[in-house]
């Protein structure tokens, strides 16, 4: 039997579309009114298309998969095995790859589309995902506010310019109505570094 990869990874069997769109006044949509229907969430902001089902091969990419890394993340729910993350007295598990600058990086207030994780899947993550195995932090977190969104952002009528494909929006902003979502983000405010881990064959 095939073993699954972190519930938040995408697949090759999977899909994942800008869809064609119109921008108004009131913002970015989608042209078929169904799918900006169902793809807009019930605080207004659009989200990307995506389809296809979890067959094929993982693909450990730079992004999640859109719909179960926002509910992972918007539930705190583990990475892994989508159920409940660990906790102690020091906050949440969370694991999260080592930057390029590791060294200097201050991980108090750092923001992360990444949901948490428990003990049994951080073990198996640092084993199967390849930016992980090049060097990851494990880090205790108390709070993780939901800040906003990362997705690409459409200019405003009449602006000229192409989209940014990889905006962060923050939630309340004059942007909002005018990105399509991909990933949502959480900054993790008062965190305790457990442990470095460095690269591995």
């Amino acid at each position: 039997m095939q073993s699954r990869a972190p519930y938040v990874v995408p697949w090759t069997g999977e899909t994942v579309a800008a869809g064609k769109t119109v921008v108004s006044e009131h913002g970015v949509a989608y042209a078929n009114p169904v799918q900006d229907g169902f793809y807009r969430a019930w605080d207004g902001i659009l989200w990307t298309l995506s389809g296809g089902t979890r067959s094929g091969s993982p693909v450990y990419a730079r992004e999640l998969h859109p719909y179960r890394q926002r509910e992972a993340m918007d539930r705190l729910l583990c990475a892994g095995c989508n159920g409940s993350p660990s906790r102690d007295e020091r906050g949440v598990l969370w694991l999260l790859p080592l930057l390029d600058d590791a060294e200097d990086t201050v991980w108090e207030g750092v923001q992360t589309v990444i949901p948490p994780m428990c003990v049994p899947c951080k073990t198996k993550a640092t084993q199967s995902c390849p930016r992980l195995r090049d060097g990851h932090v494990e880090l205790r977190v108390k709070e993780a506010e939901k800040i906003g969104v990362r997705g690409t952002l459409y200019p405003p009528p009449g602006v000229e310019g192409k989209p940014d494909p990889d905006a962060l929006v923050l939630f309340d902003s004059p942007d909002e109505g005018r990105v399509i979502a991909r990933q949502l983000v959480r900054e993790l405010r008062d965190v305790t570094v457990v442990t470095f881990a460095a690269s591995t064959p």
